[in-house]
């Protein structure tokens, strides 16, 4: 029986939340104040990074380039959100020294994990890759709170700023327009219409010059 709780223990701090899933509430310290997570960012998306420690160089380079793309998450409704297990001391030094050098102001709010909550809560420790740093993970949750998107990236690759981009630019294109976005869909690119349900659907889309067909069930749209 012992045996059997210790399993489960393990099961629930190291289960990841899913895509789709509603992300996982929670209250914490950041650099600019206490959050709640289910109040963080009101009607706007969110985009939730881990990194494994401050004051290292990888996470140097990501950190700085968020700070720098800023405005172009805000021109797309969303909030940034970091996160590592250190204190709130330690983000406010590192914060510092970046600006001190490279003249960098990483003004968005990062989480003060010290205690490994919300890194358990969001699947963020790997024991194969660590036990005590934060894999470089990053959350797309929309203003519902869902979790529609998720990357994890080990220890030593950093991140790419312009995929995390598009792909939040990919998920919001295609919940307005009703579409999917197809292999390196970028903005401006045709997007992949839905595909008929019935024959008559059938017979519509084959009558439609205003999408391009490839195939019956893959069809694009300039929109």
């Amino acid at each position: 029986m012992d045996n059997l709780k210790e399993v489960n223990t393990v099961n629930q701090t190291t289960q990841m939340p899913r895509i789709g899933d509603q992300a996982p509430d929670f209250e914490a310290l950041t650099t600019t104040g206490k959050i709640k997570m289910s109040e963080f960012a009101k009607d706007k998306w969110t985009v939730m990074f881990s990194h494994p420690a401050d004051f290292t160089p990888v996470c140097t380079t990501e950190m700085t380039g968020f700070a720098l793309r800023k405005k172009e998450f805000e021109e797309l409704n969303t909030e940034l959100l970091g996160l590592s297990i250190d204190s709130i001391h330690s983000h406010i030094g590192w914060v510092d020294s970046v600006k001190q050098s490279t003249g960098v102001y990483m003004d968005f709010p990062i989480i003060a994990d010290i205690d490994m909550k919300v890194s358990k809560l969001y699947g963020m420790l790997q024991p194969n890759e660590s036990e005590t740093a934060a894999v470089r993970a990053v959350f797309f949750i929309d203003p519902d709170k869902k979790i529609r998107l998720i990357m994890y990236y080990p220890l030593n690759v950093g991140r790419n700023m312009d995929e995390i981009l598009r792909a939040l630019e990919a998920l919001q294109f295609s919940d307005e327009n009703s579409v999917a976005c197809p292999l390196d869909w970028k903005k401006g690119d045709k997007a992949i219409v839905p595909p008929p349900k019935t024959l008559k659907d059938y017979e519509n889309r084959l009558a439609d010059n205003s999408v391009e067909k490839t195939t019956w069930y893959l069809a694009k749209k300039q929109f």
